[in-house]
C-alpha cells in the first residue's frame, strides 16, 4: 500500500496541470483497487456545486457535468464530511442518476471527501457492478489516498487560479495565508530572489537576448566539465573503477545531446538560462523519484547536484545589477538579512518569504524597519511571480497575486487612510498616553537592532520593555566577547537614557538558532531554550550580565529579565549568579548598581507561580505571543493551525487577569510586551484589566497612544466584563471591534484584523 500511494503522490506531483494531476489520480486508484469506476468530483464554492472534472470507468461525455452543494451521494459525502459505502447506490433516497454518465450499471459505491484545512475540496468515489460494500482495507486506502492528495489538489487548484488570473479569466482572486511577520499593507511589484545555486528558487523570466543567455549555458556547462574532470583525475588513485565511472555518466549527462540539449530547447522558447536549466532539471528529477528501483531513485541527488554546479556559474556570469522599481515586494523561498541589504531602503514596501516563522531574524528587521512582511507562505508558487503585482497584507499573514481591481482599490484605500492616519500622529508624541479619566499607561517598545532606535524616539517610547540581545548572537559566526556585548548595550542605554531600558538574557532555542551552537531536538518549543539554555552554561550567563553591568555604569537604566521561567529554582540560581556577576564588576572598579531584576510570564507554570516570583524580583512581564502558544498548544508560526491561535481566547484572557491580580497583591510591577501589547483592540484590554506598562513595536506605538487617551478607563472595564462572559475568541473578537466603531475609535482599526478583508 505505502508503494503504491508513494508512486500515485509522486505521478501526481509531477503534474502540470490540476486537470492532468486528477486525470492521473482516477487512472491509477482505478488500477490499484481494481475497481471498476473512478471520479473526482471537485467543489466550487462560489457556484455552491460539485463538478466531475476526471473520471475512469463512467462515459468521458459525463465530465463537466455538475451537482447541487447536497445533491445525490457525492453531495451527502460533502455535506456530512465522511466515507459513504454502499452495496447498491440506486437504493440510496439521495441517488441521484447522471445522465449520459453510464452509471446505471454499476451498483457498489464508495465516496470519501477531500479535505484540505477544514475546507471541502470534493470528493473521491469508486464504483463497482457487483452489489457488495466495499470492504474496510479497500475504504481505508480510498481515505488514505484522498488526505495526502488534499493538500496537492489544494495548491494545484491556486495555481491554477492564478493561471487564470494570468490569462484575464480569473473569477476571484487567489489568497496565499502564511504567518504575519510585519504589520502593514504593502502593493507593488514582485521582485523574486534566489539564494546561490539553489534551483528550486529560481524564477521564469524571460530572456532580454536569447543569444546571451545561450552564451551564458554554453560557458557555464563547460566550466562543470572542467571541474568534473578535475575531480575525477585527483579522485581515480583512491576510486574503484565502478565508481569513477560515474564521473563519465555525469558528463554525459551534460552533452548537447541530454541535458545540455534540452535546457537549450527551453531557452529558445524565451526563457533565461537559470530558469530554463531548473526546469529541465526538475523534470529529469522527478523522474528518477518515480522509479522503482531504489538505485536509480537515488540518482535523482545527483541530477540536482548537477544542476547546482551548473547553475552557479550561471549565477556568477549574470552579475548585471538588478533594476529594482520603485515599490519592490521582495519574494524568496528563504529571505535572508543579505537580500535586505542588497535594495535600497525607499524602494522596499514588502517582504515575502516561503519559509520562515514571525521570530526569524528577517521577520525581526522587518518590524524594526516598518516593512509590511509575510512569511511561511508555503503553498506560493513565487517562481511565477517575478515582475508581478501583488499585494501583501502583513496584518492577517496574505499574499493576493495578480489583484483585481476591486481588491486591489479596497486595499489602496487601506494603505492611503493609514498613511493619512499615521502622519497625524506625529502631534502626541511627547504628550503622555492619558485615558479621559485620567488613567496613566506607560508606552514602552520592543528593540533588538540599533536600526530600532532613532523610530523608537521618534515616536516617542517611554523606555524599553524587551530588548531582545540574542539578535547580536543571532548574527554572527560566534559568541560576541564581553567587551563587544558591553559596547553594543552601552549604545542601547544612552540611547534612551534616562528611560529604563529592559534586557532579556538570551533567549536562543525553539525557533532561534545559532548557527554557531546547534541545537537539534525533536520539539525544540519544549526544549532547551531561554533560562534553561544560559543556566546550563554559566559562562555565557555570567559574561552577558557583566556585560550589561558595566554598560550601565553612570547610566542606571538597566533592568535585567529572565526568559522562559518554569519554577522558583531557575530565578534562584538566576539570582544567586547575577549577584556573583555584581561583586565581580565592583570588584573591578565599576561603580554599578545591582539593577532591576524581573522574570517573563510566558509559560502556563509560571501563571501559577506569579506570587512566588513577585516576592523574589523586583518586576514581571507577560511574554504574549509565547504565554498564548502554550495555553492554547499551538504553534504561531505554522500557517496550517493559525487559526488556532488567538488573543482573545477566553483562556488567554482570563490568564492575563490572573496574573495582572496577583501581581498587585504582591505590589510587584507588572508589564506586557508581545503583539497583544501592540493591537488597539487588546490594549483597550489590557487598559482594563490593569497593565500599567505595555511594550510593543515602535511602528504600532502612535495608534495605541491615541487609542487609549481617547477612550477612559470606566468604560474599557465595561467591556471587558461583557467580553469575558464569552466563549469564543472571535465573537469576543466582533464584540470589541463594534464597541470600537461606536466609541469613535475605527481609525485604529484601519491596517488591524478589523481593517482586513
Amino acid at each position: 500500500m505505502l508503494n503504491i500511494l508513494r508512486r500515485i503522490v509522486q505521478k501526481v506531483n509531477a503534474a502540470k496541470t490540476l486537470q492532468v494531476a486528477l486525470e492521473i489520480i482516477v487512472q491509477e486508484v482505478r488500477v490499484a483497487m481494481k475497481t471498476e469506476v473512478c471520479s473526482v468530483f471537485l467543489f466550487d464554492d462560489d457556484e455552491n456545486s460539485y463538478t466531475l472534472m476526471a473520471s475512469e470507468g463512467l462515459n468521458q461525455s459525463a465530465i463537466g457535468m455538475k451537482l447541487l452543494r447536497s445533491e445525490g451521494l457525492v453531495g451527502q459525502v460533502g455535506l456530512r464530511e465522511e466515507p459513504i459505502n454502499l452495496e447498491d447506490a440506486a437504493s440510496h433516497p439521495k441517488y441521484r442518476y447522471l445522465k449520459e454518465s453510464g452509471e446505471e450499471r454499476f451498483h457498489a459505491f464508495l465516496g470519501v471527501p477531500i479535505i484540505h484545512h477544514r475546507a471541502i475540496l470534493g470528493v473521491l468515489v469508486v464504483q463497482q457492478q457487483e452489489v457488495r460494500f466495499f470492504d474496510e482495507t479497500e475504504e481505508s486506502f480510498l481515505i488514505t489516498i484522498s488526505a495526502q492528495l488534499a493538500g496537492i489538489i489544494a495548491h494545484a487548484e491556486a495555481s491554477g487560479s492564478l493561471s487564470r488570473q494570468e490569462t484575464g479569466s480569473a473569477t476571484k482572486d487567489t489568497r496565499f495565508t502564511g504567518v504575519a511577520g510585519a504589520p502593514g499593507v504593502a502593493i507593488g511589484e514582485a521582485v523574486v530572489i534566489s539564494p546561490p545555486a539553489y534551483l528550486r528558487s529560481v524564477p521564469d523570466r524571460d530572456a532580454d537576448d536569447i543569444d546571451v543567455e545561450l552564451q551564458h549555458l554554453d560557458r557555464a556547462l563547460k566550466a562543470v566539465r572542467k571541474d568534473m574532470r578535475e575531480t575525477s583525475n585527483k579522485l581515480a588513485p583512491s576510486l574503484p573503477r565502478e565508481e569513477m565511472a560515474l564521473f563519465d555518466v555525469y558528463l554525459s549527462m551534460l552533452d548537447d545531446s541530454a541535458i545540455g540539449a534540452e535546457v537549450r530547447a527551453v531557452i529558445r522558447e524565451g526563457q533565461w538560462a537559470q530558469g530554463a536549466l531548473r526546469q529541465v532539471i526538475e523534470e529529469h528529477v522527478k523522474n528518477f523519484e518515480m522509479m522503482e528501483d531504489v538505485y536509480l531513485r537515488e540518482r535523482a541527488v545527483d541530477v540536482r547536484d548537477l544542476g547546482r554546479r551548473v547553475l552557479a556559474y550561471l549565477q556568477e556570469q549574470d552579475k548585471r545589477d538588478v533594476v529594482y522599481p520603485d515599490n519592490s515586494v521582495l519574494l524568496s523561498e528563504e529571505l535572508t538579512p543579505a537580500m535586505l541589504g542588497e535594495i535600497p531602503r525607499d524602494k522596499l514596501v514588502g517582504l515575502v518569504s516561503v519559509k520562515g516563522s514571525g521570530n526569524s531574524h528577517v521577520a525581526i528587521l522587518a518590524r524594526a524597519m516598518g516593512v509590511p512582511t509575510v512569511m511561511g507562505a508555503v503553498d506560493l508558487p513565487f517562481t511565477r511571480l517575478n515582475a508581478r503585482e501583488v499585494i501583501i497584507d502583513g496584518n492577517l499573514g496574505r499574499v493576493y497575486p495578480l489583484p483585481s481591481p476591486e481588491l486591489r482599490g479596497y486595499y489602496q484605500e487601506v494603505v492611503d487612510q493609514e498613511k493619512q492616519f499615521v502622519a497625524g500622529l506625529d502631534v502626541l508624541r511627547d504628550k503622555p498616553c492619558i485615558t479621559k479619566d485620567q488613567t496613566r499607561v506607560s508606552l514602552w517598545v520592543n528593540t533588538g537592532l540599533m536600526t530600532d532606535v532613532a523610530r523608537s524616539l521618534d515616536r516617542g517610547a517611554e523606555g524599553v520593555g524587551l530588548y531582545r540581545t540574542e539578535v547580536h548572537f543571532m548574527i554572527r559566526e560566534r559568541f560576541p566577547s564581553e567587551s563587544e556585548q558591553q559596547k553594543i548595550y552601552r549604545e542601547q542605554l544612552q540611547a534612551f537614557a534616562p528611560n529604563p531600558v529592559t534586557m532579556r538574557t538570551l533567549d536562543i532555542g525553539g525557533d532561534k538558532a545559532l548557527s554557531y551552537f546547534p541545537i537539534q531536538e525533536d520539539n525544540p518549543f519544549l526544549g532547551w531554550r531561554g533560562i534553561r539554555v544560559t543556566l546550563d552554561h554559566p559562562e555565557i550567563f555570567l559574561v552577558q550580565v557583566r556585560a550589561m553591568l558595566k554598560a550601565s555604569e553612570g547610566l542606571n537604566n538597566l533592568r535585567i529579565m529572565l526568559p522562559m521561567v518554569s519554577n522558583v529554582a531557575e530565578v534562584e540560581e538566576a539570582l544567586h549568579l547575577i549577584h556573583r556577576a555584581h561583586g565581580e564588576v565592583v570588584s573591578e572598579g565599576f561603580d554599578v548598581k545591582l539593577p532591576p531584576i524581573g522574570v517573563m510570564i510566558e509559560v502556563p507554570a509560571a501563571i501559577y507561580l506569579v506570587k512566588e516570583f513577585a516576592r523574589r524580583v523586583d518586576f514581571l512581564s507577560v511574554g504574549s505571543n509565547d504565554l498564548t502558544q502554550y495555553l492554547l498548544a499551538v504553534d504561531r508560526n505554522n500557517p496550517r493551525v493559525a487559526e488556532l491561535y488567538h488573543s482573545f481566547h477566553p483562556a488567554v484572557l482570563a490568564a492575563l487577569q490572573s496574573i495582572v491580580r496577583d501581581c498587585k497583591a504582591e505590589g510587584a510591577a507588572i508589564s506586557i510586551c508581545g503583539e497583544m501589547a501592540g493591537d488597539p483592540a487588546a490594549a483597550i484590554l489590557l487598559l482594563a484589566m490593569g497593565y500599567e506598562v505595555l511594550s510593543m513595536n515602535a511602528t504600532n506605538l502612535p495608534k495605541i497612544k491615541w487609542a487609549l487617551r481617547n477612550v477612559s478607563t470606566r468604560w474599557a472595564k465595561g467591556l471587558l466584563d461583557e467580553v469575558m462572559t464569552m466563549d469564543d475568541a472571535y465573537v469576543i473578537q466582533s464584540c470589541i471591534e463594534l464597541a470600537m466603531r461606536k466609541a469613535g475609535l475605527s481609525k485604529v482599526m484601519v491596517g488591524t484584523r478589523a481593517g482586513a478583508k
